[in-house]
């Protein structure tokens, strides 16, 4: 079988069998279960060999009788990345080289780190296959990530967000994310959505601008680097009837300002745009930053208060960090 033979040691034996395939109809499969806080590591590892990058599957237990699921911060997550099965030689190479590279990073016994798991996915499945790592998510009291093609049972005060993310950042299970839809229905509580303008930097797939829309915006823009983030934020936002304004680029938006400002991100990105989101709220207005690393937590507050923000509420997930802050 082909996944036997790219799992095969480290001999020098030739390329690996072609039994059962043919040219460009595959995908190899690299799969690593790891703890929580080692899935950034063991991420940035697989992405040097992956062309597409790699998902997340954070562990969870399954609610409702099976047909919804909560995240599981006990449970280790499944980090996965794909490599084209075109060329059999160069797939054994990244294999090999993947492989050693985990050990380095398992030698450190710093966090628990599973072996790499090989398997092959053809195209033909492709389409269908990467949709059963995405679950129903229940995320905070009432906020429900409904990915597209599964089934739900609405509870009364539910607010269901219908999702297909395809390529596009952002489902609702990297702990980012769910800080950030965490604070999202936390301003819904506080009533912050009413008549609200609403920005999303760094949209993805949407996700967050929906939530804010269904939790009562009146207005949404996102902005996007990643073209296939645009059309994914459209078609959601399509999806869960929500009229949105998604354009390609980053800040300013010149359309401001807004009541309330998301950005997940990256810490340097934030740091980099401190004095440009500041300049998208208005006065009395709301940000929410994530994608914040731990260690770099004090850079990015220390970044945007001195651009003129004040401070407000932090939630932590594992070593992610988001932070909220109030344009005075």
């Amino acid at each position: 079988m082909v996944d036997e033979a790219l799992t095969a040691g480290e001999d020098d034996a030739g390329p690996p069998d072609d039994e059962g395939l043919t040219a460009g109809d595959t995908w190899i499969e690299l799969s690593v279960r790891a703890d929580l806080e080692a899935v950034e590591a063991v991420s940035e590892i697989l992405s040097r060999f992956a062309p597409g990058g790699t998902s997340v599957e954070p562990g969870f237990e399954l609610i409702d009788e099976g047909l919804g699921a909560r995240i599981d911060p006990n449970k280790p997550a499944i980090v996965r990345a794909y490599l084209p099965g075109r060329d059999r030689t160069a797939a054994r190479l990244a294999v090999r080289q993947a492989r050693v590279a985990l050990g380095h990073l398992q030698a450190f016994n710093l966090r628990p780190i599973g072996e790499l798991e090989v398997s092959v996915v053809h195209e033909a499945d492709w389409a269908q296959a990467w949709k059963a790592h995405f679950p129903v998510l229940r995320i905070g009291r009432r906020l429900v990530i409904r990915p597209t093609w599964r089934r739900h049972r609405r509870r009364p005060d539910d607010v269901v967000l219908a999702l297909d993310p395809g390529m596009a950042f952002g489902t609702g299970l990297h702990p980012t994310t769910r800080l950030c839809l965490a604070g999202i229905e936390r301003w819904a509580d506080e009533g912050r959505f009413a008549a609200a303008r609403v920005l999303d930097v760094g949209c993805g797939s949407g996700i967050l601008m929906i939530a804010a829309g269904l939790f009562g915006a009146s207005r949404l823009v996102g902005l996007d680097t990643d073209p296939i983030a645009v059309e994914a934020s459209m078609a959601n936002a399509a999806r869960n009837h929500l009229q949105v304004e998604v354009r390609s680029g980053s800040l300013p938006s010149r359309s401001g300002p807004f009541d309330l400002v998301v950005a997940n991100l990256i810490a340097s990105l934030l740091i980099a745009l401190a004095d440009d989101l500041r300049a998208e709220l208005r006065p009395g207005g709301r940000l929410l930053a994530s994608g914040i690393f731990i260690d770099r937590e004090a850079d990015v507050r220390s970044a945007l208060v001195a651009a003129g923000l004040g401070s407000l509420e932090r939630t932590v997930e594992g070593d992610w960090v988001a932070l909220e802050f109030e344009r005075s």
